[in-house]
């Protein structure tokens, strides 16, 4: 065991958002977990995927992505779901278990698009554009071959979709017991395929420069306000990289990410989650600031979550001191699902290793102090 240090670490000071208070800026963020039912429901072995997290000390725990209709939004085989009561009831045993372990947890809605690869529902896929996705579908979360061309969206399909994230979004709040919403636009799924210059080729109203691709997403954030009320937290999750291209930057840069920000900040949203690869660095060649640093520097009043190679407390540390208000561990928490306490007891975290990478953590309770 190390020396304690005699001054706290940052990322252990309390915080809060919109009316939640939390122990600490530490979260896990949102990782795909494909352990739900063929037919969408959570089941106990996620439960104690979550409950760990919160006994380990993590103040706010983000799910998996979430779909949110029966049409076109599940993206893979054993992906969760938020359409139906049993389904909401599903997610209420496992909201439970957190908030009795001393936790919160955000519920992250999600709709596939294009990118979708084991839909129960249909075998078609959708997307702004009738333009096949790069790379090929993701073979440990059960995909094989090429993506499919998508049928280009319709207003009726958007509107549909649209819906689907406000319906769901109830259901998280009024059923399930959820703390919090964070819809997801990063990562390449329907919401970053319209954000996207190369995926979106539209010539509407949802397509155009950065600001108008943004619009699925503030559309997407005004419903589901509308449906929540204005007293849960509601957020968005964006980023540059993708599934099937993570080396993608926004063609715009800085003056793109000005007018991202200034846009967010002028929405709904109470919160923003930004997820890089190593959320430190500069967000584009310039060499200038990280995409926390600008999104703290637009939106000033925004709550920023950054997730990133962030398991090192340096670095941690870092990125709160450049404008984060709290830190998203994904690898990091699976390898530690008791990070905070480690960091608050200064010990030594555990090496990351593949296996932990696994949909379910192998690590055993009996080797965890929680």
């Amino acid at each position: 065991m190390n020396v304690h240090s005699t001054v706290a670490s940052p990322t252990l000071a309390e915080t809060a958002l919109k009316g939640l208070s939390f122990a600490n800026r530490l979260s896990v963020a949102p990782m795909t977990r494909i352990s739900a039912t063929a037919t969408g429901v959570p089941t106990e072995r996620m439960v104690r995927y979550y409950e760990r997290f919160a006994r380990g000390g993590f103040s706010l725990l983000t799910t998996e992505g979430i779909y949110t209709d029966k049409a076109y939004a599940q993206t893979y085989k054993g992906q969760p779901g938020l359409t139906d009561p049993e389904q909401a009831e599903g997610w209420k045993a496992v909201v439970d278990a957190v908030h009795a372990a001393g936790g919160r947890i955000f519920a992250q809605l999600m709709h596939g698009g294009a990118l979708a690869q084991g839909n129960r529902f249909r075998s078609d896929t959708v997307g702004p554009s009738a333009l096949q996705p790069r790379g090929q579908q993701m073979v440990s979360y059960h995909g094989e071959g090429l993506y499919a061309v998508p049928r280009e969206m319709e207003e009726t399909d958007i509107a549909e979709a649209i819906a689907g994230f406000a319906q769901a979004a109830t259901l998280a709040i009024d059923v399930a017991g959820f703390d919090g919403i964070e819809i997801h636009g990063a990562n390449g799924y329907l919401l970053d395929q319209f954000f996207t210059d190369y995926t979106n080729r539209r010539q509407d109203r949802w397509g155009g420069d950065i600001g108008k691709r943004l619009g699925l997403s503030l559309a997407v954030l005004d419903a589901v306000r509308d449906a929540v009320g204005n007293a849960v937290p509601v957020g968005i999750r964006l980023s540059q990289a993708k599934v099937n291209d993570n080396k993608h930057k926004w063609t715009e840069g800085v003056e793109g990410a000005a007018v991202v920000f200034k846009a967010l900040a002028a929405s709904p949203a109470d919160f923003v989650h930004l997820t890089e690869f190593e959320a430190w660095q500069p967000a584009f060649s310039d060499g200038g600031k990280s995409l926390v640093s600008l999104a703290r520097q637009h939106a000033p009043d925004l709550f920023v979550i950054a997730n990133g190679s962030l398991h090192e407390l340096a670095r941690a540390e870092q990125v709160l001191e450049t404008g984060a208000d709290m830190i998203a561990l994904g690898r990091g928490a699976l390898a530690n699902p008791d990070w905070p306490r480690i960091t608050a007891d200064d010990r030594e975290a555990r090496p990351l290793k593949l296996e932990m990478l696994s949909p379910i953590s192998d690590i055993k309770d009996s080797e965890l102090q929680l």
